[in-house]
C-alpha cells in the first residue's frame, strides 16, 4: 500500500489536484498527470508538460520604477503537450463524461516509477471497455516521455481509432485572483517546425523573447495490424490509427523532447538521433530501467514508517516527488513546485537550500552537488545584482530566479531578502561537513563563500563595538524592511566566520589555489580580517526581560494580531489585507527567529531557544508552508513531543490531502523536504556541526518505530528508533565517532549502538 498513490475520484476539483499529485518527472522534464482524451468542454485543467529551467523573460511593469528594480523576469513555460490519445470505438469517443464509468482508479508506483490509471467503461450504446493508460518518464533516458495504452473488452469486437497528437500551440495557466500563480504573458511559445518525418512526428517551439528552443519528436507501435494516416498542421501534427479490434490490443507513443540549453541549436537532429538509438525500447524495457533506479534510490533515501500507513505514504510520496523534480545540470535546480506546475512561475527560491537540499545532502550527496553547481554557475549573476542593488562588491543571490538574474517586483518581500546568499553559503558549509570534499569547496565552494561573505560589509556597519545589517527582510514575509533581523545576522555572522576559517584553511593546505582565487576576485587578507571582525562583533538581538532573540530592532514594539478572532475564511492574511496593514503588526507567516534557532542552535542558551519558541510560537500563522515542519524540529529539540508530531502531520501529508487548497497549482517542494527533515532532526535530533554529527531520538506516541539511512563522510548509517531501544548501525565504511543524547560513541561495523 504504502508504495503506491492512489485515487477512484472522477469529480472535477479533484481531478485538478491529481493533476499534480499524479504527474512524472525526472528532474529535467515533468508531465502533469493530465487525462490523454482530455476533460469536457468547460472542465478546468492545467495541461502542463515542463523542461526545468525552459523558460521566457517577460516585462515588469512598475508605475513607479527605481534603480535597481529588474526590467524582466523568467517564466517556466508549458511546452509541447504530447500527452494527447484520443480513443474512438466506431462512431463513439471515450470520455469520462460520456457513457456509465463502472470502476475508475489510478496509482502512482513509487518503487517503479510509472503511473497508470484503469477504467471499466460502458458506451453510450452498451460497449463494456476496459482501459488502462500508463505513463513513464525515464530517469535513465532524460528526454523520454513514454505513454502506453492496453485496451481490453470481452463483450465489444469492431473498429477502433486512435488519434494522437503532438501539439505546439499551447499556453501558461493564469490566475488573476492569486498572487501566487502568474497572472500574464500566457502565449509565450510559438510554432517554428511541424513535420511528419517517415514515422517520427515532429514539432518545434520557440521562445518570444529569450529565442530558445524546444522540440517534440513522437513515434508509434501498434501491436496488431492497422493502417495510419497523418495529418501535419502548423502547430500540430495528428496521427490516426485504424483497425479491427478483437478484445485485446495496445498502443505505445514515446515522446522525446530535447532543448537548446542542452541540446544545442539543431534540434531535430537530436531528436531523431536519440529517437532512432531508442527504437529497441518499449514501455516494459523503460519501466524495468526505471524500477531498478528506484530500487537503488530507496535503498539510500527511505523511511520506515512503523504503526502509521498514512504518514508512510506520506513520506515517500513526498521523496519520490522531489526527486522526480531536482535538476541535475548546471542551467536547473528544484523550483518551489518542482515540475509538478506553474505555481511561483518556476522560479528557484532559497527554499532549496535550507528545505531541501539537505534530504539530498545526507541520501544522495552527488545530486547534492550538482544544486550547488547550480549557484556556482549564477555566481556572475550574483555579482552583477550585488552591483544593481549599489554594493561595490560581493554576490547577492537574486530572490526568485531561473536564469540568474533577478525576478522579484515586490522587493520588500523579495530582493530585500538578503539571507538567500548566507542561505546559500550555509549549503555549501553543511556540504563540506558533510562529505569533507575539499577538492569542490577548492574549485567552487571557497570562491562563494568569499564573495557572499563580502556582501554583508557591503550591506552592514560598524556601529560602535557591534557590526548592525539594516533594511532587510529575513524569512518571515509578514515582516519588511526591518533593521537587525536575528535570523538574517545569525546567518551573516556564520558566512563570515566560515569565508574566514577557509581561507585559512586554504592557506595551509593550498596556497596557489587561493593564491590564484584571490588574484581572480581581488581579495586581500586586509579584507578577510574585517570579515572576522564583523563576525566576532555581529549584533544579535536580545530582550533581557523575555529573555528571548526579538525578531527585529522594532517587532516586540508593534501591536499583536489578534489571531484568535481573525475570521477563518481570512487565511492566508496575505490574501485579504494590504502588506503595509501586516506589517504594522507582531504577526509572523512563517519561521523567522525559530528557524535560526534551528539552524544555527550554539548561538543562543537553550532557555533563550524555549522562551523564543514560545513567543513565536503565539504570533505565526504559518500561511507558508514552510513553517511548520521547523516548529516541529524545535518541539522536538525541546522535548515536546505531543506538539513535535502535531506539527509534523500538518506537513507530511499537505499535498495529498490538499490542506492549503493549492495543490493544483503543483505540489508544495519545500514542504516534502521539510517532512523529512522533522523525521531526521527533528524526531531523531540529528545535528551536523564541525566537530562531527549527533542523535538525540525520539518517538512520536503513535508510532511503533521509525528507521532511516544516511550518507556520512563516505559511510552510510542506519538509525532505528523503536518503543524500548534506539540502535545506530555502521552498515558501510570506516569507524565513526558520534553522538547520542549528548554521550559520545564509537561506531564500528560489527558492533551497532543499542541504547
Amino acid at each position: 500500500m504504502s508504495w503506491k498513490i492512489s485515487s477512484s475520484h472522477t469529480d472535477y476539483p479533484q481531478i485538478l489536484v491529481d493533476e499534480s499529485i499524479f504527474f512524472t518527472g525526472n528532474g529535467y522534464l515533468g508531465v502533469r498527470g493530465n487525462f490523454e482524451e482530455g476533460l469536457p468542454s468547460g472542465q478546468k485543467s492545467i495541461r502542463g508538460t515542463y523542461i526545468n529551467a525552459f523558460h521566457d523573460s517577460v516585462p515588469i511593469p512598475y508605475g513607479e520604477r527605481h534603480v535597481g528594480f529588474p526590467d524582466t523576469q523568467q517564466k517556466l513555460l508549458n511546452i509541447i503537450d504530447a500527452q494527447t490519445i484520443e480513443l474512438f470505438f466506431g462512431a463513439e469517443r471515450f470520455s469520462i463524461a460520456e457513457g456509465e464509468i463502472l470502476s475508475f482508479e489510478r496509482h502512482l508506483h513509487l518503487d517503479k516509477g510509472f503511473s497508470e490509471r484503469i477504467i471499466e467503461w460502458r458506451s453510450p450504446s452498451g460497449k463494456q471497455i476496459k482501459l488502462n493508460f500508463k505513463r513513464l518518464v525515464s530517469f535513465i533516458d532524460q528526454e523520454v516521455f513514454i505513454q502506453r495504452v492496453e485496451i481490453d473488452s470481452s463483450d465489444y469486437s469492431g473498429p477502433i481509432r486512435i488519434v494522437s497528437t503532438v501539439n505546439g500551440d499551447v499556453a501558461n495557466f493564469v490566475d488573476t485572483s492569486d498572487p501566487r500563480v502568474a497572472s500574464g504573458h500566457a502565449k509565450l511559445l510559438h510554432v517554428t517546425h511541424a513535420e511528419q518525418s517517415d514515422s517520427i512526428s515532429f514539432v518545434e517551439c520557440e521562445t518570444t523573447n529569450t529565442k530558445l528552443k524546444t522540440a517534440c519528436a513522437a513515434v508509434y507501435s501498434l501491436e496488431v495490424p492497422y493502417t495510419r494516416k497523418d495529418y501535419p498542421a502548423a502547430t500540430a501534427i495528428q496521427s490516426e490509427f485504424s483497425f479491427d479490434f478483437t478484445g485485446k490490443a495496445s498502443f505505445e507513443k514515446k515522446s522525446v523532447f530535447v532543448d537548446t540549453l542542452r541540446h544545442g541549436e539543431n534540434l531535430q537532429t537530436s531528436a531523431f538521433e536519440r529517437q532512432n538509438k531508442l527504437a529497441g525500447k518499449n514501455f516494459q524495457s523503460f519501466l524495468q530501467e526505471q524500477t531498478a533506479y528506484l530500487e537503488d534510490f530507496w535503498k539510500l533515501s527511505d523511511v520506515v514508517i512503523l504503526g502509521d500507513e498514512a504518514i508512510q505514504e506520506g513520506i515517500r510520496f513526498n521523496l519520490f516527488s522531489l526527486l522526480q523534480s531536482t535538476g541535475r545540470d548546471r542551467f536547473s535546480n528544484i523550483s518551489a513546485k518542482g515540475l509538478s506546475g506553474e505555481g511561483y512561475e518556476g522560479h528557484y527560491f532559497w527554499d532549496t537550500e535550507i528545505y531541501m537540499f539537505p534530504v539530498f545532502l545526507m541520501t544522495q550527496p552527488e545530486i547534492a552537488k550538482r544544486l550547488l553547481l547550480y549557484r556556482y554557475s549564477i555566481l556572475d549573476d550574483a555579482r552583477n545584482h550585488a552591483k544593481e542593488m549599489g554594493h561595490r562588491k560581493g554576490a547577492l543571490y537574486p530572490w526568485r530566479t531561473i536564469s540568474g538574474s533577478e525576478c522579484s517586483s515586490y522587493y520588500p518581500s523579495g530582493s530585500a531578502q538578503y539571507h538567500i546568499s548566507a542561505d546559500i553559503a550555509y549549503s555549501f558549509i553543511q556540504y563540506y561537513l558533510v562529505t569533507e570534499d575539499l577538492k569542490f569547496f577548492k574549485d567552487y565552494g571557497a570562491e562563494v563563500l568569499f564573495e557572499t561573505a563580502r556582501l554583508w560589509l557591503e550591506t552592514g556597519h560598524f556601529d560602535g563595538d557591534l557590526f548592525k545589517i539594516d533594511a532587510v527582510t529575513g524569512p518571515d514575509e509578514y515582516t519588511c524592511i526591518v533593521n537587525n533581523n536575528y535570523y538574517t545576522n545569525v546567518m551573516a555572522k556564520h558566512n563570515l566566520k566560515w569565508a574566514v576559517m577557509f581561507y585559512q584553511l586554504l592557506q595551509k593546505l593550498a596556497p596557489e589555489r587561493l593564491t590564484r582565487l584571490c588574484e581572480k576576485i581581488g581579495l586581500t587578507s586586509e579584507e578577510v580580517a574585517s570579515w572576522q571582525k564583523a563576525a566576532e562583533q555581529m549584533y544579535l538581538p536580545y530582550d533581557p526581560v523575555r529573555k528571548l532573540n526579538p525578531q527585529d530592532d522594532t517587532f516586540l514594539q508593534k501591536a499583536v494580531w489578534d489571531l484568535a478572532t481573525t475570521p477563518k475564511e481570512e487565511f492566508p492574511l496575505l490574501l485579504h489585507y494590504h502588506p503595509l496593514k501586516i506589517y504594522r503588526y507582531q504577526v509572523c507567516k512563517q519561521a523567522d527567529t525559530v528557524l535560526a534557532h534551528f539552524l544555527l542552535e550554539d548561538e543562543q542558551s537553550l532557555e533563550t531557544i524555549r522562551n523564543s519558541y514560545h513567543y513565536y510560537e503565539k504570533v505565526t500563522t504559518h500561511d507558508s508552508s514552510l513553517s511548520t515542519c521547523i516548529f516541529s524540529i524545535m518541539a522536538s529539540k525541546l522535548g515536546y513531543k505531543d506538539k513535535a508530531y502535531q506539527y509534523f502531520i500538518e506537513t507530511a501529508r499537505l499535498d495529498l490531502d490538499n490542506t492549503h487548497g493549492n495543490t493544483k497549482d503543483g505540489l508544495h517542494m519545500a514542504n516534502m523536504g521539510g517532512t523529512w527533515l522533522s523525521i531526521v532532526f527533528g524526531f531523531a535530533g540529528l545535528r551536523i556541526k564541525e566537530e562531527g554529527i549527533s542523535f538525540a531520538p525520539l518517538l512520536p506516541g503513535k508510532w511503533e518505530g521509525y528507521r532511516f539511512l544516511l550518507h556520512y563522510r563516505g559511510r552510510r548509517l542506519q538509525l532505528e528508533k523503536m518503543t524500548e531501544q534506539t540502535v545506530i548501525k555502521l552498515m558501510e565504511g570506516d569507524r565513526l565517532s558520534i553522538k547520542v543524547y549528548d554521550q559520545p560513541y564509537q561506531l564500528e561495523k560489527e558492533t551497532p549502538i543499542i541504547i
